[in-house]
């Protein structure tokens, strides 16, 4: 192997799970997620002597990953037409059909970051799932790193109203 390919087997290796996770938690569903995380590092190795240059390489993939996700889903939102009922009542099953492998916890905190906007969603897997710092998500998403902070800040707060209120809710139940 030249020196290329032991650089991004290495970055696959170390970063392959983490971008995973951070696709997981935008899209709600896991096979989609999983075809899109690998589009991604396909990408990657295609362009990694641009990509390896990148401040964050790992960033790189997961926004690629999703503006991989948006693109099919502007051209199937063409294609087909949509009905609301149908995605609502799909949408519950999909998004607990094959994650055997989840605990309860994991797909409760999935249905809470479902529930926030698409930027402060990507915020939260990037400064959470991947752990970049602020100016590396602001610079991974194209926003000052004040925007960061703000949605940052929104997400945390809504997050956490969401999951006292699932919890109080299964106080209840019991």
């Amino acid at each position: 192997m030249d020196q290329g390919s032991e650089d991004f087997a290495a970055f696959y290796e170390r970063h392959r799970d983490p971008c995973f996770r951070a696709v997981l938690a935008a899209v709600p569903d896991r096979h989609q997620a999983e075809e899109l995380t690998a589009e991604a590092f396909a990408r990657a190795w295609a362009h990694w002597r641009k990509v390896r240059r990148h401040p964050a390489p790992a960033a790189w993939v997961v926004r690629t990953a999703l503006n991989t996700h948006i693109s099919w889903w502007r051209r199937r939102r063409r294609e087909v037409a949509w009905d609301a009922r149908a995605v609502a009542e799909d949408s519950g099953a999909a998004a607990h059909e094959g994650d055997g492998d989840s605990t309860a916890v994991d797909l409760v905190l999935r249905d809470a970051l479902r529930k926030l906007p698409a930027r402060q969603r990507e915020v939260v897997v990037l400064r959470v799932f991947l752990d970049l710092d602020t100016r590396t998500t602001a610079a991974a998403l194209g926003v000052a790193p004040g925007t960061v902070q703000a949605h940052l800040h929104r997400a945390t707060k809504a997050l956490r109203a969401e999951l006292v209120d699932r919890t109080e809710q299964e106080e209840v139940k019991r």
